[in-house]
């Protein structure tokens, strides 16, 4: 059975931020950037909310008919040295940590160290974040949400992007076409990331 997937606008936005918070809260990267369960479960949908609202003003948010799954894309240039910038002068990171948890460090390191990783040079789709509901974990709901863009960047001849959170994701993201862009990336006293590549396919 196919899934029914639209364009979010701006009246999705809660829906959007609460599927992200809930599908998040046991992710290895969100309990590194809110240590500690009661912390997270009060902090992190600021984050969450902060990231929303970039992709709705920049990007395309895909989101399930029914609201089970969401996923965050941005299209990014070939001239465009990452999402955020690269720029060591660019304030967008520490404003970031400003709105969302001033105390916390971490808000803004993670948005630096993934910026400083990010590919430049090739036009490419970015999947910056793709939460699917607790509940509705393992239904291929967010394969069919990654799968429609995919086939969009095969027939355009465009790369795609992402930084999987877990080896569970990896696996997942393989099966898809993606591949290692580099060595993982170590959080500080934190978990892993992987940086991921994806050539686009061809037919015929």
């Amino acid at each position: 059975m196919g899934v029914a997937i639209r364009t979010a606008g701006d009246g999705d936005r809660e829906l959007i931020v609460r599927l992200l918070d809930e599908a998040f809260q046991d992710d290895p990267v969100s309990g590194w950037v809110f240590p500690g369960d009661e912390y997270r479960r009060t902090t992190h949908h600021r984050l969450m909310a902060a990231f929303t609202d970039v992709v709705l003003a920049e990007g395309r948010v895909d989101l399930a008919e029914d609201g089970s799954a969401c996923a965050l894309w941005l299209s990014v240039p070939a001239d465009d040295p990452a999402p955020g910038g690269e720029q060591p002068e660019s304030d967008e990171f520490a404003q970031m940590r400003r709105t969302v948890d001033p105390e916390n460090e971490r808000v803004e390191l993670i948005g630096r160290l993934t910026a400083r990783v990010h590919p430049a040079g090739r036009a490419h789709e970015y999947l910056w974040m793709i939460g699917v509901a607790p509940g509705r974990q393992g239904e291929g709901l967010g394969t069919a949400l990654i799968g429609s863009v995919l086939d969009r960047c095969d027939r355009d001849g465009l790369a795609a992007y992402l930084e999987a959170s877990s080896e569970r994701s990896v696996r997942l993201y393989r099966r898809l076409g993606f591949e290692p862009a580099r060595e993982p990336l170590a959080l500080p006293d934190g978990p892993h990331m992987w940086p991921m590549w994806r050539e686009p396919r061809t037919t015929g």
